[in-house]
């Protein structure tokens, strides 16, 4: 069975949900700490094996390349002050092995279609898609969630689609799955319906940003035209697939957090935070200290009809463990 070595990330997106912050700088450059959520992602895929990061962008996202480039001159300045721990943080932020390509999303024609401009660089190979939005947390002594699904397509040999149980309420905001028991963790695909009514949704199965899909996908994102919100959806094209291959449902082993909601990027910023070797013992200290001297049910609720569950404090206070070019033919690669 063919190893994955290559993944997606199509990055295009405005952001517009984090405005001002996004104003002048990628959605994905918000950092978790003291990286960017992009970084995160594309250590995922440099972990589970892949070697070939496709980045599709668009306006305004420079900064992404310019992240994963050469710095020479703020490495210079680090090696001439002596700061060696943070060079070599620098220099390690993508390893040497590893190589980018950007591609240019001219329009903004949905998921799908940023899936279908890497198709030239794929060529006849399986591949991964990562979304940097859904920040992924690997359970305690697992790999990490990409690294679960390329073991899992090297067993299996079928296209994958990371899942997870939301309310039923939040079935209008995902792309939902129907499907039977297949192994362990695993079901097969029958069906999937992007962001159905509560209502109409076949199960509470949602997808969320990793997937691993062989070529085969590329024909059917071509001839299924637009979709929900007149853009290509990748959902309509896996429903096409679906006729012709089998398709897998991953009960991946992690924690998500939805880093394309404020809240979702709070509670990641918290988890990594407690987490971190260098400030981890010092912020779970304000943790502790913060939700001893206030009244988390006063915290502020959000104008009009929406309402939000009040966070109680935790029992005892104790917290809570190159060049970019247009379109199709044309790349820009850069190999570090």
């Amino acid at each position: 069975m063919k190893k994955i070595t290559k993944a997606v990330f199509p990055v295009a997106g405005l952001g517009s949900r984090f405005l001002p912050a996004t104003k002048a700088q990628p959605k994905e450059m918000l950092p978790i700490v003291d990286k960017p959520l992009i970084q995160y992602a594309v250590e995922e895929a440099v972990e589970a094996g892949i070697t070939e990061m496709i980045f599709i962008t668009g306006r305004n996202k420079r900064a992404i390349e310019d992240h994963f480039d050469k710095a020479y001159e703020l490495e210079s300045e680090l090696e001439a002050a002596g700061k060696v721990k943070l060079l070599e943080t620098i220099r390690n932020v993508i390893p040497k092995h590893i190589n980018c390509v950007y591609v240019r999303q001219a329009e903004p024609l949905g998921l799908g279609h940023a899936v279908l401009l890497a198709k030239p660089l794929v060529g006849d190979e399986p591949f991964a898609v990562l979304l940097a939005d859904d920040f992924m947390d690997a359970a305690p002594g697992h790999k990490n969630v990409m690294a679960q699904m390329t073991a899992l397509y090297e067993r299996e040999g079928k296209s994958l689609l990371a899942v997870q149980d939301v309310p039923r309420p939040e079935t209008r905001q995902y792309g939902i799955v129907s499907g039977s028991p297949y192994g362990e963790r695993t079901e097969l695909l029958s069906g999937i319906v992007e962001k159905p009514s509560p209502e109409e949704a076949p199960s509470t199965l949602a997808v969320v940003g990793r997937y691993v899909l062989t070529p085969a996908i590329f024909e059917r994102l071509e001839n299924i035209g637009t979709g929900a919100g007149g853009e290509i959806q990748l959902t309509d094209a896996i429903s096409a697939l679906l006729q012709q291959e089998q398709i897998l449902a991953y009960r991946y082993e992690g924690q998500r957090f939805d880093c394309g909601s404020k809240l979702g990027y709070l509670k990641a910023a918290v988890a990594m935070g407690f987490k971190h070797k260098e400030v981890g013992s010092g912020f779970a200290q304000f943790l502790q200290e913060f939700t001893s001297q206030h009244d988390l049910t006063q915290a502020a609720q959000p104008k009009g009809p929406a309402t939000v569950t009040p966070l109680k404090p935790a029992a005892g206070n104790q917290p809570a463990s190159a060049a970019t070019t247009d379109q199709q033919p044309a790349v820009a690669r850069s190999v570090m």
